[in-house]
């Protein structure tokens, strides 16, 4: 039976279809802060509930909640500035030469005879500096654009807040314009976006959060400077699947061994090597009751996230990937399977 679309193209269908256009086109500035929201709001709900069930009002009990959830996450980005913005200050003000000079020459013992250590000198140094004034132009900018960033984070606040209280009222609207027969269809996708969500809340982000944790305590005990942003960066790493910790400890390594500290080098090895074992542990035993999300589509999500959306690209991306592979495996095993 032919499908004639002119049946399906009404006036009141086409009115809609242009509507969604135009809204589509202006809140897509802040679509991302929109879609983060959403995904925050996930999150806190659990927690809202928690703390209403002894508080009266439930508005009271979602800016409690978001209290409680996004001021250290905002805060953690505060830091995480603060401290490459003092680092690479320290740097181009001090510009260690004689520091980076002694470190190629503890080296150059270890490096084949016909490298220009000279030129390896010149070359690093060069390095830094052009990564260091990368960064400081680029906090600049990011500074410069605070009114944006004000707006962004003000639609985000709302956003987490509205679909916090309202999440429900959103998700049976949207079914409302369901075909019946779609119904099924509809509640399967919503279950699995949820366990996608909750995959990747608690198999990556958590599992992050722990590395993190015991990766700012093991670099402060070693005596590294800088131990608590070590342990940070090293957090943010285990989000990136085949990357994990393992840049952080390497790097180290390698300096101790150049400035002869060779104790804490195999030291550092060590706990990098106990911090990635443990990974494999506790990940499965985090996500293993929720969906299993492969690794590419991780991978991809976090490096092509904030390509697309910024900073929040690193939460955005993988999870928009990871859902819309649950939107798929559902109608795969909804349509496909069943006529088959």
């Amino acid at each position: 039976m032919a499908i004639n679309i002119k049946d399906y193209l009404t006036p009141p269908i086409l009115l809609i279809l242009f509507l969604l256009v135009i809204s589509l086109m202006f809140i897509s500035p802040v679509l991302n802060m929109i879609i983060l929201g959403a995904i925050l709001a996930y999150g806190i709900r659990p927690v809202a509930r928690k703390i209403q069930s002894k508080l009266k009002y439930s508005s009271l009990s979602i800016i409690i909640a978001m209290i409680v959830v996004l001021i250290p996450l905002i805060l953690l980005i505060a830091y995480i500035l603060f401290e490459i913005s003092t680092f690479v200050s320290w740097i181009l003000v001090n510009n260690s030469a004689s520091d980076i000079n002694g470190i190629i020459s503890n080296i150059s013992s270890f490096l084949p005879s016909q490298i220009d250590v000279g030129s390896l000198n010149t070359y690093i140094e060069s390095t830094i500096n052009n990564v260091g004034s990368y960064i400081l132009k680029y906090i600049v900018t990011f500074v410069s654009k605070f009114a944006n960033i004000t707006i962004d984070l003000f639609i985000l606040v709302c956003s987490v807040f509205y679909f916090v209280r309202d999440g429900e009222k959103c998700l049976n609207f949207i079914k409302s314009f369901v075909p019946d027969d779609s119904k099924d269809f509809f509640d399967n996708t919503v279950e699995s976006v949820k366990d996608v969500l909750k995959s990747i809340f608690y198999g990556h982000f958590l599992t992050s959060v722990i590395i993190g944790i015991f990766g700012c305590i093991g670099y402060s005990l070693l005596g590294y400077p800088y131990g608590i942003f070590l342990g940070v960066l090293t957090g943010i790493l285990q989000l990136i699947p085949v990357f994990g910790p393992w840049p952080i400890y390497w790097a180290l390594f390698f300096i101790d061994v150049a400035m002869g500290n060779y104790p804490r080098a195999i030291v550092v090895l060590l706990f990098g090597f106990f911090l990635s074992t443990i990974d494999m542990y506790i990940r499965p035993a985090l996500s293993s009751h929720y969906a299993d999300i492969h690794p590419l589509i991780l991978l991809i999500g976090f490096l092509a996230g904030p390509l697309v959306y910024g900073i929040v690209g690193f939460i955005v991306g993988p999870l928009i990937l990871g859902i819309t592979y649950a939107v798929l495996d559902s109608y795969r095993r909804e349509y496909l399977i069943k006529e088959e």
